[in-house]
């Protein structure tokens, strides 16, 4: 099912289908269609209910493009691990919470609707995709059902979604027109933004703070266990992974030229290109119409011209085989005439009409000289699938008669490789991650305990691994001697951090106390700097000053002075002053407000969105099962208990 969206995600006719499901679902894909028992699911919201299956596709779904964007594995402990999974639950807790709000308002879309978006969107295929009939021209639900089912839905499913879809749509739409919001609102965004501050500050010389010594120990150690869980170094394991790899014995494999015979015989008709015709067909009321129809055109008048006066419009079928023409009587006709003629009447089987031939495109005869590196290359990997799967053979029996998984695949000539120490997420301990494995393996690898084995595992297209766990390494901080030069700086850095805020303190003291901030200043052999005029409309333009002193600058009070981090990464201590606030211009704020008047109403619609989702969360009652969420992603929660049991004993100690 998986595989069918995320190939049917990358056709043109996804584009046009999902254009109004993302509206408002655009990371999780459709809206939840898929009902379970109610009270029975992961989420159940009214008559609505997520169940675990639909969970599982929602959440895999999402893992799969976060390993597009990040290139990590994202296993479902790791998701566990990262909170990934109480995201997607609280999210669809909100999804489902609001459209079962609007749905108990009674905002259904009719049928036709429905219908007619279905219609519009099928129209807007390509030619060859549409779902109606060539020879009337109505829907075809027959066309229409193959046509989902070949990228994994059903018209059940599809109109449901796109039903839920509208819903919201026109509910949140129609609250939109009808919101204006005050002007006041826009007008105190502009004061709020253009209202000025005159600051003055100087920053704390270290040279004036006596430098820690260097740590001991005892020091580092007590440091060590108040960072434990930063410090930690995640389980890591050895792997030996037995790949069995036909597209790696290809260049190995000799072709036969008789088996290339032998493959070009059997495919030579498929390969070959049949004669294709281009034509123009058009339908007559009866048998004396199309005589007038078939004079017309040989005398060259325009075919459209011709049908419209029938009340007719022009089939036209452009360089289609012998066998894509519907009518066989049809297809004799159009495959007998030349290029540029125009046929008598033809009685044919679904209905009377005439023909004209527009193109004539002849058949091209296959030769083994002409398509040999197609063949070659197809009778080269079949070769080497049945060279692989005879290698898994032999693996298997060796393996099955007692040998362990290296000396299996030594006796199978297969390849063995052993990784360094590996986390769950397939990367080595400085984060890189390791080439050639997936996820899958990895998965397979942290099931088994040390010296485990895997059975053989088949991927697909000859390929095939078993992997071995040779070494597990437990979860464990590093030695004091192998990280005491890095741990060293870290504390004394942290150290000199509080020595300076412990200064900037006692300065500060000093100035609200009375003595001006140049006397303290020059005291600390510092000097003030001040910066008139800051407003949050330009403190992009203050960047280097810091977030954290942006921060304090902006939360103080008119002639109050505060101690706060400056610079882009926090690394100096500055005390500084609020010296003034200016209103921001009434001129100025009334032209903001003009200009972000949708804007604001815009932010206003959106905030009253989010209030929505959540009221509707709290008026029904909707309730999640975090547990049974993990369950459906496969993670053993029993043994997940215990650990989260394990942490909070040891943080009790």
């Amino acid at each position: 099912m998986l595989a069918g969206f995320r190939s049917f995600a990358k056709s043109p006719f996804a584009v046009l289908l999902f254009g109004l499901l993302i509206v408002s679902f655009a990371i999780f894909g459709i809206s939840d269609v898929f009902k379970g028992p109610q009270g029975s699911g992961v989420i159940s919201a009214g008559s609505r209910t997520v169940s675990a299956q639909d969970f599982k596709a929602r959440f895999d779904n999402y893992r799969k493009a976060m390993e597009q964007r990040g290139g990590e594995a994202i296993t479902p402990d790791l998701a566990v691990e990262r909170g990934i999974d109480r995201q997607i639950v609280a999210e669809l807790t909100l999804q489902e919470s609001i459209a079962a709000a609007i749905q108990k308002m009674g905002v259904t879309p009719s049928d036709k609707l429905v219908g007619d978006i279905v219609h519009q969107q099928m129209s807007a295929l390509p030619p060859g995709q549409r779902p109606f009939s060539p020879i009337t021209g109505k829907f075809d639900q027959q066309a229409y059902a193959a046509l989902l089912a070949q990228n994994g839905l059903t018209p059940q499913v599809y109109e449901a979604s796109l039903r839920d879809e509208i819903a919201n749509a026109h509910f949140f739409s129609a609250v939109a027109d009808g919101l204006k919001a005050p002007r006041i609102y826009a007008a105190l965004q502009g004061a709020y933004l253009l209202e000025a501050r005159d600051v003055a500050a100087f920053a704390v010389n270290p040279a004036s703070v006596e430098r820690p010594a260097p740590p001991t120990d005892a020091q580092l150690t007590a440091f060590m266990k108040e960072n434990a869980e930063r410090l930690t170094r995640p389980e890591t394991r050895v792997l030996s992974i037995m790949r069995v790899s036909a597209k790696a014995l290809e260049p190995t494999v000799t072709v036969d030229q008789a088996a290339v015979q032998k493959a070009f015989d059997f495919r030579k008709d498929s390969l070959a290109k049949p004669e294709t015709r281009s034509l123009i067909q058009i339908a007559a009321p009866d048998a004396k119409a199309a005589a007038a129809i078939s004079d017309r055109l040989k005398k060259g008048e325009d075919p459209v011209a011709v049908a419209k006066a029938y009340g007719k419009t022009p089939l036209i079928l452009t360089d289609k085989p012998k066998t894509a023409v519907p009518d066989r009587k049809v297809a004799d006709a159009a495959f007998t005439l030349p290029a540029g003629q125009v046929s008598a009447p033809i009685a044919g089987e679904l209905g009377v009409s005439v023909i004209k031939v527009t193109k004539v495109t002849p058949g091209v005869v296959a030769t083994l000289e002409s398509v040999r590196p197609q063949i070659e290359a197809e009778v080269r990997s079949q070769a080497a699938q049945s060279k692989a799967y005879d290698q898994t053979q032999a693996y298997q029996d060796a393996h099955d008669a007692g040998a362990d998984l290296i000396a299996a695949a030594t006796k199978a000539g297969a390849m063995v490789a052993t990784t360094a120490p590996l986390t769950a997420q397939g990367t080595d301990p400085v984060g890189q991650p390791a080439p050639g494995l997936t996820p899958d393996i990895i998965k397979t690898a942290f099931g088994l305990s040390q010296g485990g084995e895997s059975e053989l595992v088949e991927l697909g297209k000859g390929e095939y691994y078993a992997v071995k766990v040779e070494k597990i390494n437990p979860a464990a901080m590093p030695p004091l001697a192998e990280i005491k030069p890095q741990l060293t700086a870290i504390w004394l850095n942290q150290e000199m951090g509080k020595r300076l805020k412990a200064k900037a303190d006692a300065l500060a003291a000093r100035v609200k106390k009375g003595e001006s901030l140049e006397a303290v200043a020059a005291s600390a052999q510092s000097n003030v700097q001040k910066v008139a005029g800051l407003s949050r409309q330009n403190a992009r333009q203050q960047m280097g000053l810091g977030q954290a002193f942006l921060g304090a600058a902006f939360s103080a009070k008119s002639g109050e002075t505060f101690v706060a981090r400056a610079g882009q990464q926090g690394e100096a201590y500055v005390v500084a002053k609020l010296e003034g606030v200016k209103a921001a211009p009434s001129a100025q704020v009334a032209q903001i407000a003009a200009i972000t008047q949708q804007q604001t109403a815009g932010g206003l619609m959106r905030d009253l969105g989010e209030a929505s989702r959540n009221a509707a969360k709290v008026q029904l009652k909707t309730k999640s099962n975090l547990t049974l969420a993990r369950q459906a992603i496969g993670v053993d929660t029993d043994a997940l208990a215990k650990a989260d049991a394990a942490k909070a004993g040891k943080k009790a100690e």
